[in-house]
């Protein structure tokens, strides 16, 4: 049902009915499920817990946290409909709402919008009543009208009635003799020929053509707000002529305001100075052909690829330590930063990245340290079209937002990587939307990032940097100052960092949405993410359209003369790691560049390898001879490597040959390692074994580290691992948009309990007043639920659960025995089991009808029983199943409800 269709339901039950509502709550209670179920999807925290009847949920809808949460979501015109309504009379005709947003000249665009905006309002509950009655939620009206406090956001100021409460009937004489109006022997005849005066064009018109230029300029300051100015004691002429005549009033001894309805005048009855019924369209800046998109991004996601696996390749002996206060330190930041050739921020971006893919986390060991996970293992093994979705996809959810590392929190700590208070609620609906924005353009058009902020201010104006963080506690004067736009605003920012990061990660390519982003985003236009299948679609498709476009790894490289090689691309695994560890790499890009040195070729030889397997493998994946320096090379290398032996004494050497050994004593470097001869071929060391090859390498040495047993001791690098980590889970924004499992048992729940709530038991003289339990004895509670179980009628009870909670209930006896009674709650819409002796009282019904337990009782029945008669086989047993199981467990999942727990044998 499209919101059109729910605003004319919404119409036709509330505004042709005989008798119009005359609350929320009856509002509410006139509308079908379909307008019911809209309401809770656009507002989920409704149904936190399920409400007991209409009434709790017409009362929750209109709670403060609830109503600032709900006009956080609207457009900046429906916001600027409710801000007419909050200044316009309650309650306020149609025409009237229509006259305060088009003005005298009128505004065609406005008058087509202005339905939209009304029936969104009603929609959300935020307005009630028919088109003559409109009716603004209190709530609301008290946030968006203007106080002395703070002004309304339209600028405009109270009322004459409202600023002149207090006046002295004297004062008002001379106030209305200066205008030209006749005297009155009353207040509220002089604000009503005032406000009169104000409100009629002509005599407006007239009473300004006599003032001073200079009050003029004094109110055109004034009237599109903040309608308050401070005067002096002895104000100068053209203020003292203003505020005669009323056209200023004061309001304390050294302040005055522009009253409501001389503004209105002024502005030519327009409550906003500019409408805007139209959002901003959001052009193309530039255009590329899209396969130049698609290969540009496709770059970015390979690129995007080699750089996660370098940095946990960096980190995979074990990474950098964590922070007492959690995260990343500045000064390692520096170095991974270095590490990967990368700025700071762009570091810190890949390191959240692996952090929110679930592929890096702390070890939780007592000196806590950062390290790839197990499922680091798991990803490297996967095709790259399918490491880029998972990526992408950690992106597009995650709510901690790398951008705002190196800022400072409100209590002036700096936000550090991989730290807390990095979650941002908004971030996934803010990546999701822009992408989404971007989709709406042809293919290969990139759009202007000022055109986007634009949109996206357009679409949620007061979701600024106080909103995003404190919806519950911001004041909409203080967030409407936050939606003109100004560039440090929270939704701003994220919207320029999911630019930066599209681009970084490769869902874009030179500004504009490839081909495969396009795929990941297909659920992204909703504010919220799609369901389980509806993504996994969307990863699959997008790594379809991906795979073409990452060119195929290669088996080989070109040796060089100047012991180099150069890789043309993409390598495969074994021959990228086993390069990795017999060279360095010297620099990156389309082509990479591995140097040999003494140091590498040493790092292979320590790893096991032998010099023969080292040649053997650069013949094999080399399309070009293997160079005869590099050949020398590692023939040297292999040659001085383990002629030096040491071990654990504290340490020791041994070489075959006594004369190297006497070279070493004799240089004067070896003094710090402590030397001494022991026999001829060994040498005993004060240093550890780790000390003294180091030293010994520094010297220009080749020894290898020896084992218990004699043995080269062989120094393959490890693999550190945490435990089994989870990703972090993202912070939702506010409660989930509930499914239609949840939707279809909540309105079950809802309609019993508000049947049950109105139902109207007989007159009796010794019946409980209204609101209280209804008293009776045990003889008698006995007596009349048997006589109910009989006849088949509802009774009215009041129940005290086993937790002390009493409650109202509804109830169609079945069985009565055993000292319990069996039993068709209304209230839950479930056969439950009660004791009789937690029942406080009971009282007859003023009228039973006999439908069955699914029909609903009309709109305008209030006052009746609901249905009384459960289904067959639920009159067998009390643990038959519920007619509705769904709004059974909704009515389970509401604190402080009877029958449940406690009494019930269920």
């Amino acid at each position: 049902m499209g919101t059109g269709e729910r605003n004319q339901e919404a119409h036709v039950s509330e505004g042709t009915g005989a008798t119009p509502p005359r609350t929320l709550a009856e509002a509410l209670r006139h509308r079908g499920d379909a307008s019911l179920a809209a309401l809770l999807r656009a507002r989920p925290d409704l149904l936190s817990p399920v409400p007991n009847d209409v009434s709790q949920l017409a009362t929750r809808a209109a709670t403060r946290a609830s109503v600032v949460r709900a006009l956080e979501r609207l457009d900046r015109f429906t916001l600027q409909t409710a801000e007419a309504l909050a200044v316009a009379p309650d309650p306020a005709p149609y025409e009237a709402l229509r006259a305060l947003m088009t003005g005298d000249d009128g505004d065609p665009a406005v008058e087509a919008a202005l339905p939209g905006a009304v029936a969104v309002l009603r929609d959300q509950a935020l307005l009630w009543g028919a088109d003559d009655r409109l009716r603004l939620v209190r709530t609301a009206r008290e946030l968006l009208a203007p106080s002395p406090t703070h002004p309304s956001p339209t600028g405009l100021g109270p009322t004459v009635a409202e600023a002149t409460a207090g006046m002295s009937p004297g004062r008002w004489q001379e106030t209305l003799a200066a205008a030209g109006l006749p005297p009155t022997h009353d207040p509220v005849s002089a604000v009503t020929a005032l406000a009169e005066l104000f409100n009629d064009r002509a005599r407006m018109s007239a009473l300004l053509d006599t003032a001073p230029p200079e009050a003029l300029m004094v109110l055109e300051r004034l009237v599109w707000g903040p309608p308050y100015g401070e005067v002096t004691s002895d104000p100068a002429p053209p203020v003292r002529w203003l505020r005669d005549r009323g056209l200023l009033l004061p309001t304390s001894l050294r302040t005055v305001v522009l009253p409501r309805e001389a503004a209105l005048h002024l502005r030519a009855g327009r409550a906003h100075r500019v409408p805007e019924p139209v959002p901003p369209s959001v052009e193309p800046a530039h255009s590329y052909r899209p396969q130049v998109v698609d290969s540009t991004a496709a770059g970015q996601a390979y690129t995007a690829l080699a750089t996660v696996e370098e940095l946990l390749k960096d980190w995979n002996e074990g990474g950098p330590a964590v922070l007492r206060s959690g995260g990343l330190s500045v000064r390692d930041l520096k170095r991974t930063a270095a590490a990967l050739d990368v700025p700071e921020h762009t570091a810190a971006f890949w390191v959240e990245l692996a952090y929110a893919a679930g592929l890096l986390a702390s070890d939780g060991e007592a000196s806590e340290r950062y390290a790839a996970t197990p499922a680091y293992d798991e990803w490297l093994d996967l095709p790259p079209q399918d490491q880029w979705t998972r990526l992408a996809t950690a992106w597009l959810h995650a709510t901690r937002t790398a951008g705002l590392i190196g800022s400072q929190d409100a209590k002036g700590r700096v936000l550090a990587a991989l730290g807390p208070d990095l979650d941002r609620s908004a971030a996934p609906e803010v990546r999701r939307r822009v992408l989404a924005l971007m989709a709406g353009l042809p293919e290969g058009s990139a759009p202007a990032p000022e055109q986007m902020l634009a949109r996206l201010r357009w679409e949620r104006p007061l979701r600024g940097a106080g909103a995003a963080t404190a919806p519950a506690s911001a004041s909409p004067p203080a967030s409407a100052a936050a939606s003109t736009g100004t560039p440090g605003d929270l939704r701003s920012r994220i919207a320029l960092w999911t630019l930066t990061e599209a681009e970084l990660l490769g869902v874009t390519g030179r500004g504009a949405l490839s081909s495969h982003g396009r795929a990941l985003s297909a659920t992204g236009g909703a504010p919220t993410r799609g369901s389980d299948v509806e993504e996994a679609a969307a990863a699959a498709s997008a790594a379809a359209l991906l795979a073409p476009l990452i060119p195929e790894p290669l088996d080989h490289v070109l040796l060089q003369a100047d012991l180099t090689a150069v890789a043309p691309g993409p390598l495969r695994r074994p021959l990228a790691d086993t390069l990795d560890v017999l060279a360095d790499v010297e620099s990156k890009g389309g082509a990479t560049v591995y140097r040999f040195t003494p140091a590498s070729v040493r790092r292979a030889l320590d790893a096991g390898r032998a010099a023969s397997d080292l040649h053997t493998f650069l013949a094999e994946h080399s399309r070009t001879p293997v160079p005869q320096p590099l050949t020398y090379l590692i023939d040297d290398v292999a040659r001085k490597h383990g002629h030096l032996r040491i071990g654990a004494a504290s340490a020791y050497v041994r070489c075959d040959d006594d004369a190297m050994l006497g070279e070493i004593l004799a240089d004067k470097r070896s003094q710090p390692l402590g030397l001494r001869r022991l026999a001829p071929t060994v040498l005993a060391a004060q240093s550890d074994p780790g000390t003294l090859l180091e030293g010994l390498r520094s010297m220009g040495f080749a020894p290898a580290a020896e084992s218990a047993a004699g043995d080269v001791l062989i120094t393959r690098a490890h693999a550190y691992r945490t435990p089994p980590r989870t990703a972090p889970v993202p912070v939702p924004e506010g409660p989930p948009t509930p499914d239609e499992t949840l939707l279809g048992a909540a309105l079950r729940a809802i309609r019993a309990g508000d049947m049950a709530s109105t139902a109207v038991r007989k007159e009796a003289p010794e019946a409980a007043p209204v609101g209280e339990l209804p008293r009776t004895s045990s003889a008698e509670t006995l007596a009349t639920v048997q006589a109910a179980a009989l006849t088949g009628s509802a009774v009215w009870i009041g129940y005290v659960n086993a937790d002390g909670a009493a409650s109202q209930r509804v109830i169609a006896p079945v069985r009565v025995e055993g000292g319990f009674v069996t039993a068709y709650d209304h209230t839950a819409d479930e056969v439950r089991t009660y004791p009789l002796h937690r029942i406080t009282g009971v009282a007859e019904l003023a009228d039973s009808p006999q439908p069955g337990p699914e029909s609903r009782a009309p709109a305008g029945t209030r006052g009746r029983a609901p249905p009384v008669r459960p289904r067959a086989s639920s009159l067998t047993c009390p643990e038959a199943p519920c007619p509705h199981p769904g709004a059974a467990r909704a009515s389970r999942a509401r604190p402080g409800r009877s029958g449940g727990r406690g009494g019930s044998s269920r």
